[in-house]
């Protein structure tokens, strides 16, 4: 991606876990429809968050767009972890203007850094999404579910990797998910 191209992502996509699942699964030769679909699945739990933090956000017009794009798991995690709304208000829009900010200084330094390295594997950052990615899994796997569903998920993608284009057992393993969620709920 260009430094323009990376810089906007990081701005118009301010979901991590979304711009790691896109990136990557480009980066692997899937196409890009194949990193939207897989980034859309990952940032459906912010439609969630947006539910819970709107009664305590209570913002309209802009503002409750602006709030949009900061619902995210700090976000979320700082708002609903204190007492009174005021306070949660104040965390919500500290840490999204905080993390925003820094997000995309970090976006902006890592993709200047790529005409000093342009291979990142040369510095083992290849290593990076993956990386990533179990460090937002490894806190939600405390119990023998959620265990038992990460080693599914991963045997499901497993077994279809040979098969399918690159990208696609993220989207097929994230379906399965899903409608077990949806059957779990009913």
């Amino acid at each position: 991606m260009s430094l323009l191209q990376t810089c906007a992502l990081s701005v118009l996509m301010f979901t991590g876990a979304s711009q790691f699942a896109l990136v990557g699964v480009i980066g692997a030769g899937g196409n890009a429809w194949a990193g939207a679909a897989t980034a859309a699945l990952l940032g459906t739990r912010n439609a969630l968050y947006g539910l819970r933090l709107s009664s305590i956000l209570e913002v309209s017009g802009w503002r409750r767009f602006a709030a949009s794009h900061f619902v995210i798991d700090e976000t979320t995690a700082m708002a609903i972890a204190r007492d009174q709304p005021a306070h949660s208000r104040f965390a919500f829009w500290a840490t999204g203007f905080t993390l925003f900010c820094l997000w995309n200084l970090g976006t902006l330094i890592g993709a200047l850094a790529t005409s000093v390295f342009p291979d990142p594997k040369t510095l083992g950052l290849d290593a990076a999404p993956p990386a990533a990615f179990l460090a937002l899994l490894a806190p939600r796997l405390r119990g023998r579910e959620p265990v038992a569903i990460a080693l599914a998920a991963g045997v499901i993608a497993l077994a279809f990797l040979p098969f399918v284009p690159a990208g696609v057992p993220l989207l097929i393993v994230a379906t399965a998910v899903v409608l077990y969620g949806l059957r779990s709920w009913r």
